[in-house]
């Protein structure tokens, strides 16, 4: 069977075992969850065995921000196990209702919410993807195609072969979950432009390249982000002990995931108050600071910045920091380099936090905490599909209610539409 009649097929199967999620009570797909999560725990091994495979072929291909989120030790396993179960208590999201109008003529108009259908997933080198992805999409009624990246290629395909196991064990159709096992790209081309029929929404996981890819090529609506080019911008009325601790959680707790600090934006009241202390943390864990003209005659041995830095997402322990006027001056910095991800006002001023926080166009913009919050999890969501940064559908982590739209129901007692 050649690459376009194995993903027809997948696609297919994918289409049937939606019909039956989509109808599965929260009992069961609550029931399904805890037995994934009870096989993974059960191949923690395999698993771990599978992904050291992963690791020894990539490992001299990859940066250290892409080793870093494909690599599975025993805590991450673990974190994967309490994601599953985390998500068995949050509440079912299809069937709600979300508004209701009883119309005049004594029609009762409901909006309810459902599953999307079938979900293509396509994801690079983080294989906890693989299984939150499945149980997001499982929880919410729908089925799932997954296709990761060849670095977490082994990784993926013992986690799928788990949750699966853990599906037909359980007498349901494994096809609920399914993997595109070839790592030849012309199958991410296909699935984009010829899968419409069968796929009802596609979320990349991954790097800008990726991303931009799946948003020129898909045939089919696409949740995502391209960059996560965050700012935490430190205020004049800000505190110093905290703007120090928010600052460097947000640069340095996790370099390469979207949430990451790439751009410190401060104060020009704070340049002998705050921002030394700042840049010696910084430095001080390792990072390499590149700042604007102004910080540059002040600290002549630091990197000068350049025009690209603003736009730039390192994903690595590099930071860009410029000086700005006032806070309407951080947040025209922010609209104008900003990727619409994450940003963050630190300042102990009420009125500057409300300006920041309704002016700035992000999905998610903080007050006096770390960037490296913006997560599913973080949120009380469960588990997050991705963070999408666009105006339509979902916005921000993507957790179950992102997986869902709505039909509207109907209830008449005879009436009829007068001329």
């Amino acid at each position: 069977m050649n690459i376009n009649d194995s993903l027809n097929d997948i696609g297919k199967k994918s289409l049937i075992a939606s019909n039956q999620v989509k109808n599965f009570t929260s009992e069961e797909k609550n029931n399904l969850l805890m037995k994934i999560a009870e096989k993974i725990n059960l191949d923690k091994e395999l698993i771990l065995s599978a992904n050291k495979k992963d690791i020894s072929i990539a490992s001299e291909s990859i940066d250290k921000a892409m080793l870093d989120r494909l690599t599975l030790n025993p805590d991450r396993v673990e974190s994967i196990i309490k994601s599953i179960n985390d998500i068995v208590l949050l509440e079912d999201p299809i069937n709600k209702i979300i508004n209701k109008n009883k119309r005049p003529n004594g029609m009762l108009v409901e909006r309810v919410s459902v599953p999307l259908g079938v979900i293509g997933i396509i994801y690079e080198s983080r294989p906890n993807v693989t299984i939150d992805a499945s149980v997001l999409c499982l929880k919410a009624g729908n089925s799932v195609i997954l296709r990761g990246g060849k670095e977490s290629y082994y990784s993926n395909l013992q986690l799928v072969t788990s949750a699966r196991n853990a599906l037909e064990e359980s007498n349901y159709d494994k096809n609920i979950i399914q993997f595109i096992e070839t790592t030849d790209r012309d199958a991410v081309d296909y699935m984009l432009s010829e899968m419409s029929q069968y796929i009802d929404v596609i979320i990349p996981r991954g790097g800008k390249g990726l991303v931009k890819k799946v948003q020129d090529k898909a045939k089919v609506p696409v949740i995502g982000h391209l960059d996560g080019i965050c700012h935490v911008y430190v205020d004049e009325f800000a505190d110093k002990d905290k703007a120090e601790q928010i600052v460097n959680n947000s640069k340095l707790r996790r370099t390469g995931i979207c949430g990451a600090a790439e751009t410190l934006l401060v104060h020009k009241n704070c340049i002998d108050s705050h921002l030394p202390n700042i840049i010696n943390i910084l430095i001080s864990g390792g990072c390499e600071v590149r700042v604007d003209e102004i910080i540059t005659k002040k600290y002549p041995d630091l990197i000068k910045a350049s025009e690209d830095d603003w736009n730039t997402e390192y994903l690595d322990s590099i930071i860009s920091i410029k000086i700005v006027e006032n806070v309407n001056d951080a947040i025209k910095h922010i609209a104008k380099y900003g990727s619409n991800h994450t940003e963050s006002i630190l300042t102990e001023n009420s009125e500057n936090a409300e300006l920041f926080l309704n002016h700035v166009g992000s999905a998610i913009v903080m007050h006096n905490t770390s960037t490296q919050f913006a997560d599913g999890g973080e949120f009380g969501l469960g588990a997050e599909i991705g963070i999408a940064t666009g105006k339509l559908h979902a916005r921000g982590p993507v957790g179950l209610e992102g997986l869902t739209t709505y039909k509207y129901k109907v209830r008449g007692d005879g009436q009829i539409r007068p001329l």
